[in-house]
C-alpha cells in the first residue's frame, strides 16, 4: 500500500510513541521536509537530538524523545496563508499563544509562524506542534 503522506505519518509515530511514554522513536522513511520540521521542533525544545541513518534505501531517522509533544499534526492540503490571515491560524489551531508552533514552507525556507511574521513573509502550511 503506498503511504500518502509522510510528513502525517512520521508525527504519529512521534505522537503514539510520546504517549506510550517512550525515550525514543524510530521514524521510516527520510525526506528533506521531515529533517527541516525537526529541526524546528528541536529548536523550540520539543524533542532532543536526532540521527539521521543511511541505510542506501530511504534513511531512517532515531529522535530523541523529551515528554514535551502533547499534539503535532499535519494540515493538508497545504493552505496557502498570508502574513495577515496568520493570526486566525494560530488561534483555530494552537491551544494558547504562549506556546505551540506553526511550521509553513516559504520561499526563504521552512520556518514557524514567528520568524515568518518577523520576515512579513507568507506561505504553505505543513503542521503544527505543542
Amino acid at each position: 500500500m503506498v503511504k500518502v503522506s509522510v510528513l502525517a505519518d512520521t508525527l504519529k509515530t512521534m505522537s503514539n510513541a510520546e504517549k506510550r511514554g517512550r525515550r525514543q522513536v524510530m521514524l521510516r522513511p527520510c525526506s528533506k521536509v521531515i529533517i527541516k520540521f525537526l529541526q524546528q521542533m528541536m529548536k523550540h525544545g520539543y524533542i532532543g537530538e536526532f540521527e539521521i541513518i543511511d541505510d542506501h534505501r530511504s534513511g531512517k531517522i532515531v529522535v530523541e524523545l523529551i515528554g514535551r509533544i502533547n499534539k503535532c499534526g499535519v494540515i493538508s492540503p497545504r493552505y496557502d496563508v498570508q502574513v495577515g490571515d496568520l493570526e486566525q491560524w494560530v488561534v483555530n489551531l494552537l491551544p494558547s499563544r504562549q506556546f505551540g508552533k506553526i511550521i509553513l514552507t516559504t520561499s526563504s525556507g521552512i520556518m514557524d509562524h514567528d520568524e515568518a511574521r518577523r520576515r512579513g513573509t507568507g506561505g504553505k502550511i505543513l503542521g503544527f506542534f505543542y
